[in-house]
């Protein structure tokens, strides 16, 4: 099979898994404990019958909420194939659109937090797999398992505490200072609802960019750092183990006799060889980018994706979970797809069929 046939293949494929994971998604939010009509229809008896009649109708054009579960699901299956994903149950704004405000943050936070423990990670396992069984390779695997197993709150928790109470050097919260966003940098026209959450819509003039730039810096550099030592560990054991592997090939034994330098041995031909395995941890990761980082956000109250979709959770904002699961799962599949495409240009003995 050619690589076009395959590219269809798989194409078609990843279309019917896409199918599937959102009927799985639309089941699991129907077995949900807890009625969604409950919270917002009126009991029995708070208001005339035909005033209720007009509020449950007018729940089912926003939500449909009170409708047969084959309409809903017909109506979910369209909204999310075409990207139209209806309004918040809480703020009765479009969920796109608020999806839109909050994605910059989470883009800036996970992608940034994301790289920097792949490459910190990656050097570290090879640095872990040259080293194998000295005191640099016990301290780097040790390191990396103790703070991979720590809760991600308590770090955040820690930092906050020493960074931030005893030391006072970072704030603890927000994407960047609510005072100066409303009395100083930003001439603002603010929507209440929006506020609340600091996301704002501002002209920045340039001369206040350096200060806005270092403001976001600022209060970034916590959940960064909380993010990038509880995942950096992950990459160093996967490197480690993938090197460890290839090192032992007869193509190494073979460099090392030819007298090729170390650092080409571990570069060019270990960790070329031994990157397959990355290659999807790292797809699979920046996939999950979308997702948010839902504790971090949370404790650290960022603005980003995560801390919505906790919100959402704790309100059942249904229309705002389901497409967020959605391209979650969006993400994921594409990323398999492109990470096995990418094997065979890593790797000629793979071959597409």
């Amino acid at each position: 099979m050619g690589l076009r046939a395959y590219i269809l293949k798989r194409t078609i494929n990843c279309f019917i898994l896409l199918l599937f994971v959102i009927t799985i998604n639309f089941v699991i939010f129907m077995l949900m404990p807890g009625n969604p009509e409950a919270l917002f229809m009126p009991p029995p008896g708070g208001m005339p019958p035909e005033q209720y009649v007009q509020w449950r109708e007018r729940l089912k054009k926003l939500w449909g909420i009170g409708e047969p579960v084959h309409v809903r699901f017909y109506k979910t299956l369209v909204s999310l194939l075409t990207w139209n994903f209806g309004k918040s149950i809480t703020t009765r704004r479009p969920v796109a659109e608020e999806m839109l405000a909050r994605l910059p943050y989470t883009i800036y936070l996970l992608g940034t937090a994301t790289t920097i423990s792949i490459i910190l990670g990656v050097v570290l396992g090879v640095i872990a797999a040259y080293k194998r069984g000295e005191s640099v390779d016990s301290f780097l695997v040790s390191s990396s398992i103790i703070l991979y197993s720590f809760p991600v709150f308590w770090i955040g928790q820690i930092f906050i505490l020493i960074f931030t109470i005893k030391l006072g050097w970072f704030p603890h919260a927000h994407a960047f200072d609510p005072e100066r966003a409303f009395k100083k940098l930003y001439p603002l026209s603010i929507e209440p609802n929006i506020s609340q959450n600091l996301m704002i819509n501002f002209n920045v003039n340039t001369n206040d960019l350096a200060a806005l730039i270092g403001d976001y810096l600022r209060h970034s550099f916590l959940p960064l750092l909380t993010l990038v030592l509880f995942l950096y560990g992950g990459y160093v054991l996967l490197t480690r183990v993938t090197m460890l592997e290839a090192l032992t090939e007869d193509y190494i034994v073979t460099a090392r006799a030819k007298g090729v330098p170390e650092r080409d041995i571990l570069i060019k031909h270990a960790l070329k060889n031994a990157s397959l395995p990355l290659i999807t941890a790292v797809a699979l990761a920046y996939a999950g980018i979308f997702g948010g980082a839902i504790i971090t956000e949370t404790v650290f109250s960022y603005p980003g994706i995560g801390r919505w979709v906790w919100e959402a959770i704790s309100a059942r904002n249904y229309p705002i979970l389901m497409p967020v699961f959605y391209i979650m799962a969006l993400l994921t599949i594409l990323a398999n797809f492109v990470a096995d495409l990418l094997y065979g240009v890593l790797d000629p003995r793979i071959k597409y069929g």
